[in-house]
């Protein structure tokens, strides 16, 4: 079986790892991978050095589609993730997640009929105003395969009706969901023994002996929205007086709006606070010790709050809904939205709790699971 590989942001990159390492530690005499970087990540920190640090071969294919309002970027990847189909031939398509790199190689693999494997479906925010809702969508309603990381998105497929879909795919295909476990806890239990010796962040930031909170933004309704982006901020200045140093992360759209949409009090407030480690985005190997030595995580990630609750820490996370229902329902995690009273009591209430965190995304094999449920349906 060959595939072709689609990746463009960040977290992608990353799951990308396990499928790569289960093919090389165990399919590679059935298994041919091709990778194709779309570049909606072009930022060296944010895309290149994952590749250097987790030993993912580099990208056959690299489109450089950079940044743009979402219809130009996703036009110009459907063009060239279908140029790369049609002129080399695979046997099915690995999208990942729900980025715009997720949707345009739904749109350009289904147009030449070629079978979609879909890792991460069936989650749902049901917020249709996130792009990322309306992207994940679209490509479980046009995938073959459909991975799902937890019950709930089973169910959530299963109140949709792929479980019992009557939709059949080139080739007499017809659609197949797993509850396959989540392929980023693959990743959490493998890197976590190596990232300590891979980073010394911790001396660099002088934190080895301090406590701190891990805190990420970077979704466009918290950053392009002055109010809320004013209110998280403040927040994280009201929790720096309670001892705690923050250490924060900027997300290239961060760090460009940051200045525009906060007050130039609060601006210089956040930006000269001690307390408060503003640094570039950081390595995968550097972000896992951050999450694994703090006290609490702050984030509008999802993928932060699946790590969060990986590594056992509390999260407060500040949208106003999540994919990851599980988090919550175990009290590991609460949804504080950009409310800058509910952020401070949620971190008061959490920093001195020790929820407790059943297993609930799977054995740390689900890369070797997809591929053999792969291999069943679509392997020649």
């Amino acid at each position: 079986m060959k595939i072709l590989t689609v990746i463009g942001a960040r977290p992608q990159i990353i799951k990308a790892a396990a499928l790569s390492r289960a093919i090389n530690k165990g399919f590679s005499d059935r298994v041919e991978e091709k990778i194709l970087h779309t570049g909606q990540h072009y930022d060296a920190n944010m895309s290149a050095v994952f590749f250097d640090e987790m030993g993912i071969p580099r990208p056959h294919f690299n489109l450089n589609t950079g940044s743009g309002k979402h219809g130009v970027q996703t036009a110009k990847m459907i063009a060239g993730i279908e140029e790369v189909l049609e002129n080399e031939t695979f046997d099915a398509i690995v999208l990942y997640g729900d980025t715009n790199s997720t949707i345009a190689g739904a749109v350009a693999a289904s147009k030449l009929h070629l079978p979609i494997v879909h890792i991460e479906a069936g989650l749902r925010s049901f917020n249709m105003a996130m792009p990322e809702e309306i992207n994940r969508i679209v490509c479980d309603n046009l995938s073959t395969v459909l991975f799902a990381p937890t019950q709930t998105a089973v169910d959530n497929l299963r109140r949709e009706g792929f479980l019992s879909s009557k939709a059949t795919f080139a080739d007499g295909n017809r659609r197949h969901v797993f509850h396959s476990g989540d392929i980023m806890y693959d990743n959490s239990l493998y890197f976590a023994r190596l990232a300590d010796e891979k980073t010394d962040i911790l001396r660099r930031l002088g934190l080895e002996d301090e406590k701190f909170v891990l805190a990420t933004i970077h979704r466009d309704n918290n950053t392009d929205d002055p109010e809320r982006l004013t209110a998280i901020a403040e927040a994280l200045l009201e929790i720096t007086e309670r001892g705690y140093k923050i250490v924060l992360p900027l997300h290239p759209r961060t760090k460009k709006l940051l200045p525009q949409n906060l007050s130039e009090d609060d601006y210089r407030r956040i930006t000269s606070n001690p307390d408060i480690l503003i640094i570039p985005p950081v390595s995968f190997f550097e972000i896992i010790v951050l999450e694994r030595h703090a006290s609490l995580i702050m984030t509008d990630s999802g993928g932060l709050q699946k790590e969060a609750y990986f590594f056992r820490k509390p999260c407060l996370i500040l949208r106003p809904e999540t994919e990851w229902v599980e988090i919550v329902e175990q009290h590991a995690g609460i949804i504080t939205d950009a409310d800058k009273e509910l952020i401070v009591r949620s971190f008061d209430e959490y920093i001195d709790t020790e929820p407790q965190f059943p297993p609930l995304f799977g054995d740390g094999h689900s890369a070797e699971f997809m591929l053999d449920k792969t291999l069943d349906i679509i392997g020649r």
